[in-house]
């Protein structure tokens, strides 16, 4: 049996945002193929909303970018009304962003050298 090493999201893949609306849109993207299939199988949409506790008020749809090695979340309700409706600046997309690099992943052992940050 394999060893697993639990590790933030942030050590696997980087992030992109945008904003629309209400709407917040987050890419998940691997730092290497390996990783993908993790991903895909340990952040479903269901995860990525509770992650949040709340702060998300709509549903969350996944898309996948398979030949990106990607993973694309629609947020809705997420914006706390829309940018510039809304005096929560933690809740703008950037914010949620970075926010979901500490989400927690396992990983094989063997794939601690694919491993970024320390």
């Amino acid at each position: 049996m394999q060893d697993i090493l639990r590790v933030k999201l942030e050590r696997v893949a980087h992030v992109r945002s945008g904003d629309k609306g209400n709407t917040s849109n987050i890419a998940v993207i691997a730092y290497s193929d390996e990783f993908y299939p993790l991903l895909k199988a340990q952040l479903t949409a269901e995860k990525f909303k509770a992650f949040y506790r709340g702060a998300i008020k709509g549903e969350v749809t996944r898309f996948e970018a398979d030949n990106l090695a990607a993973l694309n979340f629609v947020a809705e309700g997420a914006l706390g009304g829309g940018v510039s409706r809304s005096l929560s600046l933690d809740n703008y997309g950037k914010a949620l962003s970075a926010a979901i690099l500490g989400f927690e992943i396992a990983v094989p052992e063997t794939y601690a050298n694919l491993l970024r940050g320390g």
